[in-house]
């Protein structure tokens, strides 16, 4: 083979995708799995939901088995039209996407580039940087929340609004936020859209919102209808379980999904993504039970942490943000030894943090065993 290598292929693409870095999903997980017996590895860096998904999924994944030999519904109508009576929303409004990572991507190649500049908050949700990368475009990242606010590092919607210049196309918010935990209000919300102009998009994802039951908090859906300017996205990876079928929708103005399906890849959704979320999407109780069993695991192993002397972060999400101090990289890597796998925060600026997915009881024990082992 020639000699070229990674320095070459890089010369020959786009001036913005030469300093672009690929999204970093943590750890090697396949690697670390082949290292250790199934029932030692503890995963807790992905925010995966352990409840499980609906047990209708594997109805559904079985049903469309035999058939995967078609090619899937380009439109996705079954399940737009189940998204459309659950939100109460019109199926015109619906763009469904390979998760919401692929939708948060588009929307910066189809709206942004270096003459159309995107803002988001310092801590704010890493693809967001990546998007702003990928389209060339200007990137403008307002300060967070400061260490001592009720809402730590979390989003300063004022700041983000004066960070809001003439050339600013897109606004990404995430509520809550990833990788804080953190969330703002709906009369906080609501003022900072009202000062926002009509020509800029504001992006608000909301990954984790089925999660939240804080009482000041409300989704951003009901407010598409009259601000021609939002969009929300949502994924059903989380609270419904199905990281590993990728599939995530937004809800905005017709006209701005017309555009986006312009963009959209074909088939972009397999048939099982598309017949599991409906099946998921129509469960409400499983839904609710594994809410349910997220928030008692959720404030149970926050508490254990806090009695142990470390500092957590509210969060309204499946994961707790955790800061260790100066003994963080030796902590998380006496945990990888020991088979529990967190999310090291280095890469968001928060070398003193890791990232802890909420598990069972059974996951959040031996966690905090080795917790306890590695700060000995």
């Amino acid at each position: 083979m020639p000699a070229v290598d990674e320095a070459f292929f890089a010369g020959l693409a786009q001036p913005a995708i030469r300093g672009l870095k690929a999204y970093d999903p943590g750890h090697d997980l396949v690697a670390l799995r082949r290292g250790f017996a199934p029932d030692v590895l503890v995963e807790l860096g992905s925010n995966e939901n352990p409840h499980g998904p609906s047990p209708r999924v594997r109805e559904a994944l079985l049903a469309v088995a035999g058939e995967l030999h078609r090619y899937p519904d380009p439109r996705g109508g079954d399940l737009k039209r189940a998204l459309a009576a659950k939100h109460g929303v019109a199926e015109p409004q619906l763009l469904l996407g390979n998760g919401s990572h692929e939708l948060l991507m588009q929307f910066g190649q189809a709206f942004a580039g270096p003459d159309a500049g995107i803002v988001m908050s310092q801590f704010g949700f890493a693809v967001y940087a990546i998007a702003a990368m990928a389209a060339g475009a200007p990137l403008v990242q307002a300060p967070c929340l400061p260490r001592d606010h009720p809402m730590p590092r979390g989003h300063d919607l004022d700041a983000i609004a004066a960070a809001i210049g003439p050339d600013t196309r897109l606004v990404y918010v995430a509520n809550p936020n990833n990788p804080t935990g953190t969330w703002f209000g709906a009369e906080a919300f609501a003022a900072f859209l009202a000062r926002v102009p009509r020509e800029v998009l504001v992006v608000v994802d909301e990954a984790y919102a089925e999660f939240v039951d804080a009482p000041e908090y409300a989704s951003a859906l009901p407010l598409v209808a009259a601000h021609p300017n939002l969009i929300v996205t949502r994924t059903f990876s989380k609270a419904y379980a199905l990281a590993g079928l990728r599939a995530g929708f937004a809800v905005a103005h017709p006209g701005l999904v017309a555009v986006m399906e312009r963009l959209r890849e074909s088939f972009n959704l397999n048939m099982a993504a598309l017949a599991c979320a409906e099946a998921a999407l129509g469960d409400e109780a499983h839904l609710h039970d594994g809410i349910r069993f997220n928030r008692e695991r959720r404030e149970a192993l926050a508490d254990a942490l806090r009695h142990r002397g470390v500092f957590v972060f509210p969060s309204q999400t499946n994961f707790l943000l955790v800061e260790f101090g100066e003994a963080t990289d030796a902590i998380e890597a006496r945990l990888r030894a020991a088979g529990v796998v967190l999310r090291p925060m280095g890469g968001y600026g928060l070398g003193d943090c890791l990232r802890i997915t909420v598990g069972d009881d059974d996951e959040n024990a031996r966690l905090l065993q080795a917790l306890d082992g590695a700060r000995a």
